[in-house]
């Protein structure tokens, strides 16, 4: 399976405890103790734009739409449908357009000194489209719902460790874990994590009506939703559109062909191919965002020749990074440095960059004695577009290192279930995590279903732990900064860049100057946040 963009129990308490509290938002790799309530966080990412301007019909040619897609939050799957969620939906938290986390639905909250007891502050006076006053049952029903026996919700297991979630009076609710997770308000974006009316016996309204800035008025799988702006929306400067369009069209040349036409205003995706033709087209804007997304060639450590850490070196140095980003992306792609925590990403830290470097890579195969080295990379486009082209420029740049890989062309068809995983050198992608414990924790940590190297580093395990619950922010940006060296200098992974988003709109389609980069479209919200000129 391939490990998408967010492939990540509860009982009642109805007393108060009594909590060492520190009431704060994360805030990147350096968050200050603060609180951040009301809608003045929402409008401050606008004060360097143009006066938002309310009115028009938005129209979104989006991509990853299927027949089969479905309005309940643990079927949400692909682009279109997480587009939709963050569009008629609301969370409890947010990631703001400098992808750090604020509240939503949440006005703030307080935790525990040791991060096992969080108390969020629900917002009064929200309502759900139906009319209904949304309230501290539907915040707790609504993530108990990934929770049930037998629920096959991908959200369930990043909920793994929780102990309870309950109500804490009308306007509060409780969640307590096993362990501390100082992750916890960033995990509670995760896009299956909508905020639903509850029936008031655990149950949940499904059908699409949500607290969100549109509400659905049509909703056809695989074709099209239609929205309208909601009148009452808690956010008093945002949705500035008075109708919204979410038109599939899954080819890539459609989409370009409607934008070009007028038939489309935005278009989701644009592939890398056709960027530099867009770029030069006076009719559009490209928008090329920086995300978490990224390309990786994992070697297997358990057995030869990537056993040796000398091996792993001279491959890391064989590659080169810059002719890929400008060959393979056209540019819409920030250098990797073999560690899986991007630039846009909270407590990212700017470490050495590895170059391009034959004479180093002859030195690491001289240390270990395999100055003959051949091996073969397995690769298919189906682990993204042009990863085929990439392992060629690999393979190139390996052999002036006197390193000889030969490329095994495998099927799209069972790529992810038959190559990924199993092969002990392949290509492989990786959708964006929200921090960097979500993706070490799923990718890196000894034992990990999804380790793809099977890399076991006990010091890494340990800084894991030690971070997890670590609310003080510089200690624990320096804990992840650790652990991203050791990734890079003796971790199983080779990471040559990061994808950007890249998207087009029409030049009426007007947007704050920072847009975030966690998911298409400004982190899914561009009905939300952008406006018509």
């Amino acid at each position: 399976m391939k490990p998408t963009a967010s492939h990540f129990g509860p009982h009642h308490s109805s007393q108060p405890l009594a909590l060492p509290t520190r009431r704060f938002v994360l805030s990147g790799a350096a968050g200050a103790g603060l609180v951040a309530g009301g809608v003045g966080l929402w409008g401050a990412a606008q004060a360097h734009a143009a006066t938002p301007k309310r009115g028009g019909h938005y129209r979104v040619g989006i991509h990853e739409g299927n027949s089969s897609d479905s309005l309940d939050p643990r079927l949400t799957n692909g682009v279109c449908m997480i587009q939709l969620n963050h569009t008629i939906r609301n969370y409890l938290t947010e990631i703001a357009a400098d992808n750090t986390v604020v509240p939503e639905l949440a006005e703030s909250w307080d935790v525990s000194d040791d991060a096992t007891t969080w108390v969020f502050n629900i917002r009064r006076a929200v309502e759900f489209h139906n009319g209904k006053t949304l309230t501290a049952r539907d915040v707790v029903d609504s993530l108990k719902y990934h929770l049930q026996e037998g629920s096959q919700s991908p959200g369930k297991p990043l909920l793994d460790g929780v102990v309870s979630i309950a109500e804490d009076g009308e306007n509060r609710v409780r969640i307590v874990l096993s362990e501390g997770n100082a992750d916890l308000p960033y995990i509670l974006t995760d896009y299956h994590f909508v905020i639903l009316p509850s029936d008031g016996g655990g149950g949940l309204d499904t059908s699409g009506v949500g607290t969100g800035p549109y509400v659905l008025k049509s909703f056809k799988p695989g074709q099209s939703m239609e929205m309208e702006r909601n009148p009452n929306y808690f956010k008093s400067d945002r949705a500035h559109f008075d109708a919204v369009t979410f038109l599939v069209l899954n080819d890539s040349n459609a989409r370009t062909s409607a934008l070009l036409t007028g038939e489309i205003d935005v278009d989701s995706q644009v592939d890398a191919k056709t960027l530099g033709f867009l770029q030069r087209d006076k009719r559009v804007v490209v928008d090329n965002v920086p995300s978490g997304a990224h390309c990786t060639i994992p070697m297997h450590v358990t057995q030869a020749p990537f056993d040796d850490p000398d091996v792993r070196l001279a491959l890391k140095y064989a590659i080169d990074r810059q002719d890929i980003v400008d060959k393979v992306m056209g540019g819409a792609a920030a250098l990797g440095n073999d560690h899986p925590i991007g630039p846009s990403m909270p407590y990212y830290t700017d470490i050495e960059q590895r170059s391009y470097d034959p004479d180093k890579a002859r030195f690491h195969l001289k240390k270990a004695g395999r100055q003959d080295l051949s091996i073969t990379l397995a690769a298919s486009d189906a682990a993204f577009p042009g990863a085929l082209d990439m392992a060629t420029l690999f393979q190139a740049s390996a052999k002036a290192a006197g390193i000889d890989i030969t490329l095994a062309r495998k099927p799209a068809d069972g790529y992810w279930s038959e190559v990924w995983l199993k092969e002990p050198f392949c290509v492989a992608s990786w959708g964006a995590r929200p921090t960097p414990h979500v993706m070490f924790s799923l990718g890196y940590k000894g034992g990990s279903e999804w380790n793809e190297s099977k890399w076991d580093n006990p010091t890494f395990n340990t800084l894991l732990g030690q971070a997890k619950s670590e609310l003080d922010d510089q200690k624990r940006g320096a804990l992840y900064a650790e652990m991203m060296g050791l990734c890079r200098d003796d971790g199983g992974t080779i990471v040559p860049f990061f994808t950007n988003r890249v998207s087009t709109r029409g030049k009426h389609v007007q947007h704050p100057e920072q847009i975030s980069g966690n998911w298409q479209l400004d982190g899914a919200r561009s009905a939300e946040r952008w406006w018509f000129a």
